[in-house]
């Protein structure tokens, strides 16, 4: 049985316009690679063709993985999130002590997290700790430079 995909709508559509994208105009640029390439002789000899080759491997190996993370997605309706208890799709709104700064976080399935831009997925040690907390509580997490603690300050869409 495949694992299940956590998709905000924002992230679903992502991967649609993906997919998308490289059926339609990807396979059309790297075939034009390959004819181009194929221009220049002996194939066997023919660093361009190679590396358009591999091109084309890569792209179908992420149609692929992009069709099954599709086929396995789970969407999550933003409507349906509340804002009493952290889930996925909840924005919410920490206190950390040590650092003595406030941070928002907006918790994701994996396949939409974005550190840089505090999108952390419900599988990292953060969104872990924090999934079904409620504004008040202290979370503990465990990270490889020690263990630190965030105060729920907020929960909101």
């Amino acid at each position: 049985m495949a694992k299940q995909i956590v998709l905000t709508p924002d992230g679903l559509k992502k991967l649609e316009d993906e997919l998308e994208y490289l059926k339609v105009t990807g396979r059309k640029e790297i075939a034009e690679k390959i004819k181009i390439a194929r221009g220049f002789g002996d194939l066997s000899e023919n660093a361009e063709y190679d590396a358009a080759k591999d091109a084309q491997a890569t792209m179908e190996e992420r149609i692929s993985k992009i069709e099954e993370m599709l086929k396995n997605a789970v969407v999550v309706d933003v409507d349906d999130i509340g804002t009493d208890v952290v889930g996925i799709c909840s924005k919410v709104k920490v206190y950390d002590e040590d650092f003595e700064e406030e941070e928002i976080y907006t918790i994701v399935g994996s396949t939409e997290a974005d550190p840089d831009s505090n999108k952390i997925s419900d599988e990292s040690p953060i969104g872990r700790a924090l999934i079904g907390k409620k504004v008040g509580d202290v979370v503990s997490i465990e990270t490889p430079g020690g263990v630190f603690e965030l105060k729920i300050l907020e929960i909101s869409k």
